[in-house]
């Protein structure tokens, strides 16, 4: 857990978390911390102390908020400046529920289509979303490829709940050929 102290409304997030992944099936914890985190974040907003919510020049912010002792999840919050975005990734198997927090942001979703040689794959776009304050989705694997951006001019802040704690994952950078993808691990700290 993060040295900072938490808000009520964080306690109480915590605590809802705690209920919501009680149990074997992935889709249905999903959708418990889905609804459970629309909730609060539609409900509340600037509950987090400023630390959590404060971008960085490099690339976008990961901010751990909470890491459960019983390793059954994390919440990291992210977040992003205008213009800053992640490539095509997985989440290395987990389920990962995302919600907005402040702003607005961008989300891709992708097909793993084909393995090709030399460690590439094809994507095929599936669907495009722009997700405001509160709206939340869920990435369950294997459909867990997507992309996140800030296209927009303010500042966006996400929460996402991991099924445990993600230390690494994958991103594709994009080759010469249309729709190759080079598979790459990358370390999260």
């Amino acid at each position: 857990m993060s040295s900072l102290g938490h808000s009520p409304v964080v306690e109480t997030l915590l605590r809802d978390i705690d209920t919501a992944v009680d149990g074997p099936d992935s889709s249905d914890i999903c959708k418990r911390i889905k609804a459970v985190l629309e909730k609060t974040l539609t409900e509340h907003h600037d509950f987090l102390h400023e630390d959590f919510t404060r971008p960085v020049t490099a690339g976008y912010a990961r901010h751990l908020l909470h890491r459960d002792p019983q390793n059954r999840y994390s919440i990291v919050m992210m977040v992003w400046d205008k213009g800053q975005a992640t490539p095509i990734h997985d989440h290395d198997g987990h389920w990962c529920v995302e919600c907005v927090y402040k702003g607005q942001i961008e989300v891709v979703s992708y097909d793993l289509s084909e393995e090709c040689r030399d460690n590439c794959v094809r994507f095929v776009q599936q669907q495009r979303i722009v997700a405001n304050i509160g709206g939340a989705g869920a990435l369950i694997p294997p459909h867990e490829y997507h992309t996140i951006a800030n296209p927009f001019d303010e500042k966006a802040v996400t929460m996402h709940v991991y099924a445990g704690e993600i230390e690494s994952c994958h991103i594709f950078e994009p080759t010469d050929e249309p729709n190759l993808f080079r598979r790459q691990r990358k370390q999260l700290g």
